[in-house]
């Protein structure tokens, strides 16, 4: 069981029969030694997305989530395609709304982690740093500022994210897959 308290930021619970996991968390003292949690949490099935207060008194049962490597093998009309690295001939889909933001991450025969909750996949878990070549980058034209320019490239697998303007069409970039936003320059 988790207690109020222990629902710190990464923690997945189960809501209504769901898995839940918090995004944030901030720990609030009342007076006469009670505490409440305000917490920002994401429903792991649906994607939503809500703020949630828990008191003291309330306890939840952890969710069994687990991880299993797979590969992805391609996409198609908003489905996306992966096997079992073990046994490629054992196939399954998920749409685009399934996986949500990350599937513009994906690149074909990259290996990545599903996740299970009660034998069903509900999500697909990336590295947090990937490497990922640019294919469209307009040029970067640098004018009289005070701050470093930015402009928006396209990446493979299709991903658009803002990088400084050094950065030039087939470069490798580096890119936080959490937050989609560039790293550093790896090469070109």
């Amino acid at each position: 069981m988790i207690s109020h308290t222990e629902l710190k930021k990464g923690v997945i619970f189960i809501l209504n029969n769901q898995p839940w996991q918090v995004l944030e968390s901030d720990i609030m003292f009342k007076g006469r030694g009670r505490s409440v949690v305000r917490a920002k949490i994401k429903n792991m099935i649906t994607g939503n997305v809500l703020s949630q207060t828990f008191h003291q008194g309330q306890n939840f049962d952890e969710a069994e989530i687990i991880k299993k490597k797979v590969k992805f093998l391609y996409s198609h009309r908003d489905k996306y395609f992966f096997s079992d690295i073990d046994n490629p001939s054992n196939r399954f889909n998920l749409e685009k709304t399934e996986i949500g933001s990350v599937c513009q991450f994906l690149k074909p025969d990259q290996e990545v982690e599903a996740l299970f909750f009660e034998g069903k996949v509900i999500g697909i878990s990336l590295p947090i740093k990937m490497q990922f070549k640019v294919v469209e980058a307009p040029p970067g034209i640098q004018a009289d500022r005070a701050e470093p320019g930015a402009k928006q490239v396209k990446l493979e697998g299709g991903a658009k994210i803002t990088v400084p303007l050094f950065i030039k069409e087939g470069d490798i970039i580096e890119v936080n897959t959490e937050e989609g936003k560039y790293v550093r320059r790896i090469g070109n």
